[in-house]
């Protein structure tokens, strides 16, 4: 309630009396629970006249969210995984598009399990689906959130971020982005899929890990994550809503940063290097190797050298 009261004052101090009226409690336990938000990374400043929120663009609590959206939205301070809060979550019946946010991620996992650095200051989400599509498709949903993501930082911030194979977003060579899906079928449809999202925002995300880059370290400022999630929510739906593989084939090459360009393609058991030629209609990446041999490789981790 206290940092709802600050939220909606717009930035504007609210005095601990106000606090105090609103929330029901008293003045010296409104002093304790700004104190425990601080303490929790809330940037909350004491002045004369009041409590002021520094940094509400940064706030990703469900009041911070479109009424209509606001019950699909579920915040968490410290999560395991959003992915396997995201599954505990599915089984409560909660609604298509639930979004699952943690400010840190302590036991977060890429593609092939590798760990990833989910500090605060990140975007980490996962969102609970349930698409009317058969298991073959699904990639689909990986590739149409690449695509949003990436048209919609660039449309915020106006920034060349591009997409990796088969669903990273780079910006400037460097990993901005991961992305990791998991889903579960009933009979011959998707019951559930699972699409979780790692976007470097306001954090300084480790200089060894895949060169990666964060917004604030390109823009040379802080920016909004609930305007970034807010935006990737909005147009993600949408584009859900009725799956066209083709389109959303033909949306992804658009910002593709991967077709044209060597690569080094890691699977379980083997890794291919040679040219990326193109993306099929059923994702696969298409590599003519250093051998002269034209390969399809449904799935793998994709590096540019």
């Amino acid at each position: 309630m206290i940092l709802k009261v600050l939220y909606q004052s717009g930035g504007e101090p609210v005095s601990g009396v106000k606090i105090s009226e609103a929330a029901g409690i008293s003045r010296v336990a409104v002093w304790k629970h700004i104190k425990a938000l601080k303490q929790a990374g809330v940037d909350i400043k004491a002045l004369p006249t009041g409590y002021a929120l520094q940094d509400p663009g940064n706030l990703l609590y469900p009041f911070c969210f479109p009424k209509n959206i606001q019950d699909k939205i579920f915040y968490f301070p410290e999560l395991d995984s959003t992915m396997d809060q995201a599954r505990r979550m599915a089984r409560q019946g909660v609604r298509h598009a639930s979004c699952v946010i943690a400010e840190v991620q302590t036991a977060s996992r890429g593609r092939l399990n590798r760990p990833w650095d989910a500090a605060r200051g990140g975007l980490w989400f996962t969102l609970i689906l349930k698409p009317d599509l058969p298991p073959p498709l699904a990639w689909t949903v990986n590739f149409a959130a690449s695509a949003c993501m990436s048209e919609v930082l660039a449309g915020l911030f106006d920034l060349d971020v591009r997409v990796k194979w088969p669903n990273d977003l780079l910006l400037k060579g460097r990993k901005l982005s991961g992305m990791l899906s998991e889903m579960e079928t009933r009979a011959d449809m998707v019951d559930l899929l699972f699409l979780g999202i790692g976007l470097n925002v306001n954090n300084e995300p480790k200089s060894d890990q895949y060169q990666a880059i964060s917004l604030k370290t390109a823009l040379g400022k802080p920016v909004s994550r609930k305007q970034v999630l807010i935006r990737f929510l909005d147009l993600f739906e949408s584009r859900i809503t009725a799956v066209d593989p083709a389109r959303i084939i033909s949306q992804w090459k658009e910002r593709t940063a991967t077709i044209g360009t060597e690569v080094r393609v890691q699977t379980h058991d083997r890794v291919y290097e040679g040219k990326a030629l193109d993306v099929d209609d059923t994702g696969a990446l298409i590599v003519k190797g250093l051998d002269g041999i034209t390969r399809k490789i449904i799935y793998g981790d994709c590096f540019h050298p």
